[in-house]
């Protein structure tokens, strides 16, 4: 079992998530970061310092985010891996309260 950061990262992408990890599981995107499940090694540590609360594990993943395990899986597998906090991306505080963002997803 792995986690999953789903839609309310996207426009978002704090990485306090990146900092706490033992593990390089994170991968980055333009607007987004995803978790590599091949690499999670399920400690949540990463659920707790989400600020935005983006990231689940997978047996508790809501029923309209589970379709973020199989984008978590494949863009883990082009994307970058991230071991560091960056800033989180501009107007991040104003896309945190809007939901359905899948749209803006950029792959």
């Amino acid at each position: 079992m792995s986690y999953v950061v789903t839609e309310k990262c996207i426009q978002c992408k704090h990485t306090d998530c990146v900092e706490v990890c033992p593990v390089s599981c994170f991968h980055d995107g333009p607007n987004f970061v995803v978790i590599d499940p091949n690499e999670c090694i399920d400690c949540n540590l990463c659920a707790q310092e989400c600020p935005v609360s983006a990231i689940y594990s997978e047996d508790e993943l809501p029923t309209d985010q589970r379709k973020f395990i199989e984008i978590n899986k494949r863009l883990s597998k082009t994307w970058p891996v991230i071991k560091e906090k960056h800033q989180a991306l501009p107007d991040s505080e104003k896309w945190a309260l809007i939901d359905n963002k899948l749209s803006e997803l950029i792959e």
